[in-house]
């Protein structure tokens, strides 16, 4: 892809809305949807239920005039506005309008009504009870509805009109106030999603300005400041943990690169001054050319020792193998045998329980391995057979394995210390190795939720091993 020129401007990434917006902007949105739903749902029913009624109204008035006409042979005159009884077709919001034979106004309504060419024609029937309505008659500035009822025998017809504009200004004005309680519920729907994004947020942001400033300075001492049980909390609180594993496995790292380096400058130091000899070999009596050589093959099997316990110890960080269904006591038969093959020293192997468990089956071998060589190095020429004892849980769960020897077994003071790194014991000291077997030996235990123990056996020794959790192991191991 051809390079960009460099007068083009860079192009920036869209600018994202934070998250206290977006929960502010879609809490707003979904209190506005439902909000304008139940507004327009509640002001359909009710203007339907009003026009209902009013036009059920209307037409028990119309039914009723109807009906009385029929039974009674009646007049116009019994229906002036002076007649008595006129009340019964004249009900609230009524206005009646009565037309002679000739479909001329009788008595005006108040206010007066409009007579159409079918309103004349009623008017002249000869059948009581004939009807014609008209819907949407405008008289002023209002809106009636009419129906004309003829009397029959050709004696006139009574209009009876119903108002229905001052209903429809009472729904527009319902409307109104629908409009504007929705406005306002909003409005106070994104003001108080605002307030709750916020608040919800705040320690979200809490959170990121940390992971910020630890992605920026590379401090994982920072301190996380974690607050409540939700979900928030213990995302800081995984996060503080996590922050603390790995300022944990920086130091560890460092430490051994410093220990490594310690531990690595003695035998380079004598190989390079068995090497400076080297150049003067023919100079030295054969005796002495059998002692350099043999010198420096064993400070050269030292040094590899030395690196291949390093890798060993670094790779058991971040061993990627990964967890299975393991017979510590089929391990422990293995370790044994190829052990027995190496020193020619009798080693036995006691199993109790059940002891299968979860665990990296390379990993427990190495642990086991070290264990087993440890006690064979201490316990040169010894005739008691070393014991290798795989015991089923104390408790749910958890294994124990360990193993025994009748060497010359290991001090108090030293018993506290013997699973550091590159530590060694005084009388040790003169001893191969490096010092990393038994640290190995701790970092495969803590690996699979277990611990290293260490401690003086009855009638001398050492008892020295580790335990498992298979339930630690299934997470973590």
């Amino acid at each position: 892809m051809p390079a960009r020129p460099r007068w083009l401007p860079a192009l920036r990434r869209p600018h994202l809305l934070s998250l206290r917006t977006t929960f502010a902007v879609s809490f707003a949105t979904v209190t506005a949807a439902v909000t304008v739903l139940v507004g327009i749902l509640s002001y359909s029913a009710a203007a339907r239920l009003v026009r209902v009624d009013q036009q059920t109204v209307f037409d028990e008035v119309v039914q009723d005039l109807r009906n009385e006409v029929r039974r009674n042979r009646m007049t116009p005159g019994d229906f002036l506005s002076s007649a008595p009884g006129h009340d019964l077709v004249r009900p609230a919001r009524t206005d009646v309008q009565v037309l002679g034979p000739d479909g001329r106004i009788a008595d005006p309504g108040s206010p007066g009504l409009p007579v159409t060419g079918a309103d004349r024609r009623v008017a002249g029937a000869a059948v009581a009870g004939l009807l014609t309505q008209h819907k949407d008659v405008d008289v002023g500035d209002d809106v009636y509805r009419v129906a004309t009822v003829a009397l029959g025998d050709r004696q006139g017809a009574v209009q009876v009109a119903q108002e229905f504009s001052d209903t429809e200004d009472l729904l527009r004005a319902l409307q109104r106030r629908t409009l504007v309680l929705m406005a306002a519920v909003v409005t106070g729907a994104g003001l108080f999603g605002w307030w709750l994004a916020r608040r919800i947020t705040r320690r979200l942001v809490v959170l990121t300005s940390a992971a910020e400033d630890v992605a920026r300075t590379r401090r994982l001492g920072v301190q996380v400041p974690v607050t409540g049980y939700d979900e928030v909390g213990r995302l800081g609180r995984a996060f503080d943990r996590m922050l603390g594993r790995l300022a944990q496995s920086e130091e560890d790292q460092r430490r051994l690169v410093q220990d490594a380096g310690h531990e690595l400058r003695t035998p380079l130091t004598s190989l390079r001054t068995n090497i400076s000899l080297l150049r003067r070999i023919d100079e030295l009596p054969p005796g002495t050319r059998e002692e350099l050589v043999a010198d420096l093959a064993q400070e050269a099997l030292e040094l590899t020792d030395l690196v291949n316990e390093l890798v060993d110890l670094a790779a058991g960080q971040s061993d990627s193998e990964a967890p299975q269904r393991v017979d510590l006591a089929g391990l422990a038969e293995d370790v044994a045998a190829l052990a027995r093959r190496r020193s020619g020293r009798r080693i036995t192997v006691r199993a109790s329980g059940e002891t299968v468990t979860t665990g990296r089956p390379g990993m427990l071998t190495r642990a086991l391995s070290n264990l087993v060589e440890n006690a064979v190095k201490f316990d040169r020429g010894g005739r008691a057979p070393i014991e290798i004892v795989v015991a089923g849980p104390a408790r749910p769960g958890t294994l124990r394995v360990e193993v025994l020897d009748r060497g010359p077994g290991i001090c108090d003071d030293d018993l506290q210390r013997v699973f550091d790194r590159f530590y060694r014991a005084a009388d040790a000291r003169s001893l191969p190795g490096s010092g990393l077997g038994l640290s190995i030996v701790q970092e495969v235990a803590l690996a699979h939720g277990g611990a290293p123990f260490a401690h003086r056996r009855d009638g001398g020794g050492t008892v020295i091993g580790f335990t498992v959790s298979g339930c630690a192991a299934d997470g973590g191991a």
